[in-house]
């Protein structure tokens, strides 16, 4: 899981979302005995932060017993993770957001995990990004979005499910709706190039059971 950390999106109700996102997916990686990885990032693939990378493994003798575990499990990873997540932001160095930098740390941490998982990358951001290629911006239509798409590189992530949520959430004046729109098309091209088995690119990200 990865969170842009970069100023344009740097608002209480943001953070609070995306925070309240990372508790909810914790919550299902513990319930299913999974691995989280959770990364701050700026302006390149290297300009990064991580705030947790631990299996997630409650222990007991019975289904019932491990899932008792569950929200102390949660609630003391969460404990390092809000104090942490402060703390990278006043860290990581500026120069913009390096969105697409984060699917190859994705299709590095799927290769590590090996064929016997599944991998579940999440990026919460913006969706605008400013290194190397101008993503957003007022004239940032649809079909400009396609047409940049089909012109990016983007690693292979075989098998896995890829969300970008926040699109168009940003500390100030909103950007258009065509240009949310066009970055939802964009980050959902890029997805589909990687050959991921599942897409997913929204502005709000919709908690399971909420």
């Amino acid at each position: 899981m990865a969170i842009d950390g970069t100023a344009s999106s740097n608002a209480k109700a943001i953070t609070d979302e995306r925070l309240a996102a990372v508790e909810q997916i914790m919550r299902r990686t513990a319930v299913c005995s999974g691995r989280l990885r959770v990364l701050v990032f700026s302006s390149s693939s290297a300009a990064t932060i991580t705030l947790y990378d631990q299996p997630l493994h409650p222990h007991g003798a019975t289904d019932n017993a491990r899932l008792k575990r569950v929200p102390k499990l949660v609630a003391s990873a969460m404990g390092r993770i809000r104090p942490a997540y402060s703390s990278a932001l006043t860290k990581l160095p500026g120069g913009g957001s390096d969105i697409t930098g984060q699917l190859r740390h994705a299709a590095d941490w799927q290769r590590q995990l090996g064929s016997g998982h599944r991998l579940e990358a999440y990026v919460f951001t913006d969706g605008l990004e400013n290194v190397e290629r101008r993503v957003g911006g007022r004239g940032f239509t649809v079909r400009k979005a396609k047409q940049l798409a089909a012109t990016t590189t983007v690693p292979k992530l075989p098998g896995a499910s890829l969300t970008v949520a926040g699109l168009g959430r940003v500390a100030g004046k909103p950007p258009r709706s065509s240009v949310v729109e066009g970055l939802v098309a964009y980050y959902t091209a890029l997805c589909k190039k990687s050959g991921a088995a599942s897409c997913l690119a929204v502005t709000d990200y919709a908690q399971a059971g909420r």
